[in-house]
């Protein structure tokens, strides 16, 4: 895809970002059976069923945009970030140790996933988007949400167990 104008950028990070939700969706079941604090499992099952809405939010900015159409790109991001977390799960032993490594991969899911969403709704803003910033904002708002109950499970115990 040639990217020529402000739009044109637009679609395409929404279309990458559509990718790293879908990838996502299907890792996020694999952390939590790689998990050993049930705190840990629970958080990741319950970000998958988050992460399930951020795709059917993406749908719908889809939907609020007239003419807009998603391109079929994959996240190479993504990708390289959910290898890291299988890299976590096939090194280390499960134990508090492998918690702490799951967490650490996690955030950096997460961290990225705040970026993406943050340029998007600068994006739909400037293009005047209104819902679109709307739904995208409220995606950010969990994204960041997720992020800080990684940390205080990684603060609250299991980096201590680790230790």
């Amino acid at each position: 895809m040639q990217i020529k104008t402000l739009e044109d950028l637009f679609v395409h990070l929404l279309s990458d970002t559509y990718s790293a939700e879908k990838q996502l969706t299907r890792a996020l079941p694999k952390l939590a059976r790689a998990s050993e604090d049930a705190k840990l499992s629970e958080a990741f099952a319950s970000h998958l069923e988050e992460t399930r809405g951020h795709v059917e939010r993406i749908d719908g900015v889809v939907d609020s945009v007239p003419g807009l159409r998603l391109k079929r790109i994959k996240c190479v991001a993504m990708e390289g970030l959910i290898e890291e977390g299988q890299e976590v799960i096939d090194s280390i032993d499960k134990g508090a140790v492998r918690d702490a490594g799951l967490i650490a991969a996690a955030q950096k899911v997460e961290h990225y996933e705040i970026a993406a969403y943050g340029t998007l709704c600068t994006l739909a803003e400037l293009l005047g988007y209104g819902e679109a910033k709307k739904l995208l904002g409220q995606t950010l708002e969990e994204e960041k949400s997720a992020d800080n109950k990684l940390s205080t499970l990684a603060e609250s115990g299991i980096n201590k167990k680790a230790k």
